[in-house]
């Protein structure tokens, strides 16, 4: 893949047509990339949140479809007994487990984090925070945050940290946040974070949004500070 900050910098101080058609043509065959492009991922482990449905299941199936081991992390089992199916059905070597998660509810990430890392010593290469609510009305988590902040943002954030040991203790690992576009029209609202005084279900949104962003750029600085290989990575998901 190529990385639009590493293009400019071969380019820097040269503004010429042809450098700028350089610029677009690497850009464009990023853009090209698929699934097909995906190495061989076998002996890697990898957690999806979300992973019953949409974005999230297609990144399961493509992730166990190249090797991974991966658990899909999901608040209905049914559901998600389901997505392994569908993924066995199309992969039939695929190793895949499912695993209960409720971001809205912190004690079940507390749960989740802690029997995934017993069962899985060797650590974690790949967590994918991918689970989300969009643009919903005024609710609130099981401990009492804004719904789209506590599972967009804090959820996720818990999770991270929970399994950040598993994480370290693998070489190259990284954590993927899908993160949108959408954060452009969000503000980080820090006297009313949790929308009570006044609450817009899509300035919610972008604020979780915005959230996530944040966060990986932090993360990102720390692990950085203390030599720790991980990455922190954040995507915006498209749309269809």
């Amino acid at each position: 893949s190529v990385h639009k900050g590493s293009v400019r910098g071969e380019i820097e101080g040269d503004r010429t047509p042809q450098a700028e058609g350089v610029l677009t043509k690497q850009m464009t065959d990023a853009l090209r990339w698929t699934s097909l492009d995906m190495p061989n991922l076998d002996g890697r482990v990898a957690v999806v949140t979300g992973a019953n449905s949409g974005l999230g299941l297609e990144t399961a199936l493509e992730l166990a479809r190249h090797g991974a081991a991966v658990t899909l992390a999901v608040r209905d089992l049914d559901k998600g007994e389901q997505a392994r199916a569908d993924i066995a059905a199309a992969a039939p070597d695929a190793v895949v487990d499912v695993a209960r998660l409720d971001l809205a509810d912190l004690g079940s990430v507390r749960g989740f984090a802690e029997a995934w890392s017993a069962s899985h010593p060797e650590g974690l290469d790949l967590l994918i925070n991918n689970a989300g609510v969009m643009a919903i009305p005024h609710r609130t988590t099981a401990d009492g945050f804004e719904m789209q902040f506590g599972t967009n943002h804090l959820g996720h954030f818990a999770l991270t940290g929970l399994l950040l040991p598993a994480l370290v203790a693998r070489p190259r690992s990284r954590v993927v946040t899908v993160s949108s576009g959408a954060h452009r029209m969000g503000r980080m609202r820090f006297d009313d974070l949790m929308g009570e005084r006044r609450y817009r279900s899509w300035g919610a949104y972008g604020q979780s949004k915005l959230a996530n962003l944040l966060f990986t750029s932090e993360l990102q600085r720390r692990l950085d500070a203390n030599g720790i290989p991980t990455l922190a990575l954040a995507a915006h998901p498209g749309y269809a």
